[in-house]
C-alpha cells in the first residue's frame, strides 16, 4: 500500500475480512493458543457440543410432534385453504378458501405452501398439515443455535435453542397451522443472516436476509418488517466495511426484499379482477388495501375496516383487544405464554452493552462483534415488544411468539458473557437475574393456583438458593474472578481484551491451581458455583417447560387459542377481552374462550372435526368429556370443555348458537364460538352424506356465512364450500347480485344455515344474501342442521 504523503494524516485502515477458517470463537479455542491480532481463532468445538445439539433437537422434535394429531385441523380457516391448495394449483397460488376459488384467506399465501405440499403427497389429515409446522419449529431452534453459537460457544446457543424450546407460545404455535411458525423461522434465519454480514462483510448475507424478509411478508405481510429498522442501523454503525459500501449492500439487500416479497404481490395486483378470487380481509377486493390497511395500520391505529371489531378503538387505547401499555405482555392473558424470561433478557442485554461497551474492532474485533450481536437481537426484542405493547388493533397472545427467540437469544448470550468475565459485578448480576426469574415465574404460576400449587414454591426457594450459590466466592482471595477469561488466555475489562499472566485452563479461572496452595478450595468453590449456576437454569425453565408440557397435552383448535391453564385474571373474549372486560357471568377458558352456563352455549370439545375429520378428533372430544367437571380449575367450564381446551360460543352473543339471531345446527352440527368465527361447527354424518351427493354437478357443494363456518363442512366432503363474506362474514363477497347469479347458473347446490361470523358480521352482503334464501327456498333438515336447497324454490 502507498504510504500517505508526508503531512497528510493516516486512514483508519479496516481489518480485512475474516475467512471461513478465522471466523472461531473466542469462547471455544483451545485455551492459551496465540492468536494474531485483527483476526480470530480457529475454533476447537468441544467433544459434547454436537451430540448436545442432536440431543437438544430430538427433544424438539419430540415435544413438538406429541400427540399433534389430538388438535385435528387445528384453526380450520387455514385448514380448508390448504385443502382448496391441495386440489388446485391456482387455489395454491392464491391462497383461496376453496378449490373453486370464490375468495382468498386474509393473509399472503406464503405460509399454505408447505402444509398444501404435503397435504398433496400424503393425503389430508392432521399429521400432514401440522407436522411442517413442526418441523420448523425444530428448524428454528437449530438456526438459533448455530446464530448464537458463533460467537459467545455451544453452552451459549445450547440455553438459547432449549430457551426457545420450552417457550409455552413456541410450543403451541410450532403445534399448530397459523402462519406465525414460518414467519419465526423466517426471522431467525434474516438475523443470522444479518450477524454473518456483521461478521465477514460479504454482501451475499445481507441479500440472504433481504429474500428471507421478503418470503416473511408473503407470510404475514408488514409484520415481517417491524425489525428492520433496528437492523438496518445496527449494520450501518457496525459493519467491518466502508461506510459508502454499507449504504450500498442495504440497497442490494432491499432490493432482494422487493423482488423476494413483491412478485408475488405483482402477479395478483395485475391479475384481472374478474378471473381470481376476491381479496379476502379487503373492502375492494385489494392486497395493497389488505395490506396496508386491515393487515398493517389498522392493527395499530385500531381502524380496521371490515374486522371483528373494526371501525377503531376505543379511549385509552386497546379497543376490544385489551389495555395497551409497558405491562400489556405481562398481563395474566399474555404473560405465560411470552414473558417467563423477559426480565432476564432485558438485565442480560443491558449488562451485556455495558461489558462491551468500550470494544474496538480494530484491537478487540470479537468483542465488538459480540456488542454487534447484542445490539441485533436486543434491538429485535425492543422494537417488537414496544410494537406489541402499544398497538390498538386486533391483539392475539400467540403473537407473542415473534419475542421468543429474541428473548433466547439475549439470555444465552447474556449468561455465557457474564459468566465467563467473572468477577464480583457479573457474579451480582447473575445472581439478580436468577433471583428475578425465580420470583417473576412464582407470580406467573400463582395465577394458576389449583395447577401444580407446588411448582411456584419449589421454582422460587431453589431459584433464591441458587441466586445466593452464585454470589460465593469462588476460593480464597476470589480476585481471580475479576476480569475472568473470555477466551484463549486473555481477560475482559472495559470491553479491551487483556492477556493474563497465567493461560487458563480448560473449565478452571485463570491463576487456578497456582503454587499458591489454594487449589483446593478453587476446585471446590467452583464445583459450588457451577451447582448453583446449573439450578439456575433449570428454575428459569422450569415453570415454561410445566406450561409448554400442558399445551402439548391439550388439543388445541380455532382461531384463537393460548397456551398453559387456565389463569386467574385472565380476560375472555377477542385475544384480550371486551372493551371493560368479559360479559357477564363468563369465565374464560385457557384458550381465551368462555364458559357459561347456559345450554346450547355452543361447540364442545373438539369443535371442529365431524364425520370426515382426521384421526384424532374424537380422541380430542372423549378427552373434553373425561377432563372436564370435577378437576381443579375447570369451575365454570361447560360440559366437555376441559382445562386448556378452545372456548366456545358465547351465551346471547348475537349470531351465536343459542344466542340471539344464531339458527345454526345443534347437537351433531352446532356452531363454534361467535357464531363460528372462532370455530367451526361440527358436521354429522347425514349433513355430509347430504352434500356430497351430487356434489360433482356444482361448482360449490355448498355456500355459508364466514370462513370457519364454511371450512368445517368442506374438510368433512372435501369438496368447495363458498365463505361468503370471508373471515369475518363482513367482505363484500359475493354481492347479493353475483350471489343471484351464480344460482342461476347452478353453480351452487345448498346454503347452510346460521354462522354469522361475528360483531359485524352482517355487512357486506351477507345478511342481504340470508334473507334472500331463506325466503326463496326449501328448507331441509338433516338431523338438526338446517339448509336450503338452492335449486328448489319454496
Amino acid at each position: 500500500m502507498t504510504p500517505p504523503p508526508s503531512g497528510t494524516p493516516a486512514q483508519p485502515s479496516y481489518p480485512p475480512p475474516l475467512t471461513s477458517q478465522e471466523r472461531g470463537l473466542a469462547s471455544v479455542v483451545a485455551p492459551g493458543t496465540p492468536r494474531t491480532p485483527g483476526t480470530a481463532a480457529q475454533p476447537a468445538q468441544p467433544r459434547w457440543a454436537r451430540p448436545a445439539l442432536l440431543a437438544l433437537l430430538l427433544f424438539t422434535a419430540v415435544l413438538y410432534l406429541w400427540s399433534l394429531s389430538a388438535s385435528g385441523y387445528a384453526n380450520q380457516f387455514y385448514s380448508a385453504a390448504v385443502q382448496a391448495g391441495s386440489e388446485s394449483w391456482k387455489a395454491f397460488f392464491f391462497g383461496s378458501s376453496d378449490a373453486a376459488n370464490s375468495i382468498t384467506v386474509d393473509k399472503p399465501p406464503a405460509a399454505l405452501w408447505p402444509m398444501a405440499l404435503s397435504v398433496r403427497l400424503f393425503g389430508l389429515g392432521s399429521w400432514a398439515i401440522l407436522v411442517p409446522e413442526a418441523l420448523m419449529g425444530v428448524a428454528t431452534v437449530g438456526v438459533l443455535y448455530g446464530a448464537v453459537r458463533r460467537r459467545f460457544g455451544a453452552g451459549a446457543g445450547l440455553l438459547a435453542g432449549g430457551a426457545l424450546a420450552v417457550t409455552p407460545v413456541a410450543a403451541l404455535m410450532f403445534r399448530f397451522n397459523n402462519p406465525d411458525a414460518l414467519l419465526c423461522l423466517l426471522m431467525v434465519c434474516a438475523i443470522a443472516a444479518v450477524l454473518r454480514a456483521l461478521d465477514d462483510g460479504r454482501t451475499k448475507w445481507l441479500v440472504l436476509a433481504g429474500a428471507c424478509f421478503g418470503l416473511g411478508f408473503l407470510t404475514k405481510t408488514l409484520q415481517a418488517w417491524l425489525i428492520l429498522p433496528a437492523l438496518a442501523v445496527v449494520y450501518v454503525c457496525c459493519a467491518p466495511v466502508a461506510l459508502r459500501r454499507r449504504f450500498g449492500q442495504l440497497l442490494l439487500a432491499g432490493l432482494a426484499i422487493v423482488v423476494s416479497g413483491g412478485w408475488w404481490v405483482a402477479i395478483v395486483e395485475l391479475w384481472p379482477a374478474s378471473s381470481r378470487p376476491y381479496i379476502g380481509g379487503s373492502q375492494h377486493n385489494s392486497f395493497l388495501e389488505l395490506t396496508f390497511g386491515y393487515n398493517g395500520f389498522g392493527r395499530i391505529t385500531g381502524n380496521e375496516t371490515g374486522s371483528v371489531g373494526g371501525g377503531g378503538g376505543r379511549p385509552g387505547g386497546g379497543g376490544g383487544w385489551g389495555e395497551t401499555g409497558l405491562t400489556r405482555l405481562f398481563s395474566s392473558d399474555m404473560g405465560g405464554q411470552i414473558a417467563w424470561l423477559l426480565p432476564a433478557a432485558v438485565i442480560l442485554l443491558v449488562a451485556g452493552v455495558w461489558v462491551l461497551r468500550r470494544a474496538r474492532r480494530a484491537t478487540a474485533a470479537e468483542q465488538a462483534g459480540q456488542r454487534a450481536e447484542f445490539l441485533v437481537w436486543g434491538g429485535a426484542l425492543l422494537t417488537t415488544f414496544a410494537t406489541f405493547s402499544f398497538m390498538s388493533g386486533i391483539f392475539h397472545q400467540y403473537y407473542n411468539i415473534a419475542l421468543a427467540p429474541y428473548i433466547a437469544a439475549l439470555v444465552g448470550m447474556g449468561t455465557a458473557l457474564l459468566w465467563r468475565r467473572g468477577g464480583r459485578g457479573a457474579s451480582l448480576v447473575l445472581a439478580a437475574t436468577v433471583a428475578v426469574t425465580a420470583g417473576w415465574s412464582y407470580v406467573l404460576l400463582d395465577r394458576s393456583p389449583e395447577w401444580l400449587p407446588w411448582l411456584r414454591w419449589t421454582v422460587l426457594a431453589v431459584g433464591l438458593v441458587a441466586a445466593v450459590g452464585l454470589l460465593l466466592p469462588v476460593g480464597a482471595g476470589d480476585s481471580v474472578r475479576d476480569g475472568g477469561p473470555v477466551g484463549d488466555g486473555e481477560s475482559l475489562r472495559d470491553g479491551e481484551p487483556v492477556r493474563d499472566k497465567e493461560p487458563a485452563r480448560a473449565g478452571v479461572p485463570a491463576g487456578a491451581g497456582a503454587s499458591t496452595g489454594a487449589g483446593a478450595p478453587l476446585r471446590t468453590g467452583r464445583r459450588v458455583v457451577v451447582l448453583a449456576a446449573g439450578l439456575g437454569v433449570v428454575t428459569a425453565l422450569a415453570g415454561p417447560l410445566a406450561y409448554t408440557l400442558d399445551t402439548v397435552n391439550t388439543p388445541k383448535s380455532g382461531s384463537i387459542i393460548t397456551a398453559g391453564p387456565s389463569v386467574r385474571g385472565g380476560l375472555g373474549g377477542p385475544g384480550g377481552g371486551f372493551p371493560g372486560g368479559r360479559p357477564p357471568g363468563m369465565r374464560r377458558g385457557n384458550n381465551g374462550g368462555t364458559a357459561g352456563g347456559a345450554p346450547g352455549g355452543g361447540q364442545g370439545a373438539q369443535g371442529g372435526q365431524g364425520a370426515g375429520g382426521p384421526q384424532g378428533s374424537n380422541q380430542a372430544t372423549r378427552q373434553g368429556n373425561s377432563q372436564a367437571g370435577n378437576q381443579p380449575g375447570n369451575r365454570g367450564r361447560l360440559p366437555g370443555q376441559a382445562a386448556g381446551r378452545q372456548g366456545t360460543a358465547r351465551p346471547g352473543f348475537p349470531g351465536a348458537a343459542g344466542g340471539p339471531g344464531g339458527f345454526g345446527e345443534r347437537g351433531a352440527g352446532r356452531m363454534g364460538g361467535m357464531g363460528g368465527l372462532l370455530n367451526g361447527s361440527k358436521v354429522s354424518a347425514k349433513a355430509k352424506a347430504l352434500l356430497e351427493k351430487d356434489a360433482g354437478d356444482y361448482t360449490w357443494a355448498a355456500a355459508a356465512i364466514g370462513s370457519q363456518n364454511a371450512a368445517s363442512y368442506q374438510l368433512a366432503t372435501q369438496k368447495p364450500v363458498m365463505a361468503i363474506g370471508g373471515f369475518n362474514g363482513s367482505d363484500p363477497s359475493p354481492t347479493l347480485a353475483q350471489f343471484k347469479t351464480y344460482v342461476a347458473d347452478g353453480k351452487i347446490h345448498y346454503f347452510i344455515a346460521g354462522g354469522r361470523g361475528g360483531p359485524g358480521g352482517g355487512r357486506g352482503g351477507s345478511s342481504k344474501i340470508t334473507s334472500w334464501v331463506t325466503k326463496t327456498f326449501k328448507k331441509v333438515t338433516v338431523g338438526s342442521a338446517t339448509f336450503y336447497d338452492l335449486t328448489r324454490k319454496a
